[in-house]
């Protein structure tokens, strides 16, 4: 897979990762992805399954990365960051659908 295929499957909403393999995208441990779900940062497809079994949408990875910049480099705590990616979601949904009138 080229670099560019690799970013569309990353935002693309239909592609699938487990918990293992969004730890593996993103070089974090699992437990930091499990603070970062309770916190409501990424939410697995289905909570009935086990933590194992859990899947996650492709733009959990850019959620996940945009957290981890803004902890680094701007110091923000988990809570301030999870407000932080729902807001910019929340930006580029204006954004797309600009206000009719």
């Amino acid at each position: 897979m080229q670099q560019d295929e690799t970013v569309v499957g990353i935002l693309d909403e239909d592609v699938r990762f487990s918990l293992e393999e969004l730890c593996r995208s993103c070089f974090l441990p699992a437990e930091q992805l499990l603070e970062m779900v309770d916190e409501g940062i990424i939410e697995p497809i289905d909570y009935q399954q086990t933590t194992t079994s859990w899947q996650f949408a492709g733009n959990s990875v850019v959620r996940v990365r945009t957290v981890i910049r803004l902890q680094r480099d701007l110091g923000v705590n988990l809570a301030g960051a999870a407000l932080a990616v729902d807001l910019l979601d929340e930006i580029k949904v204006l954004r797309n659908h600009p206000p009719r009138g």
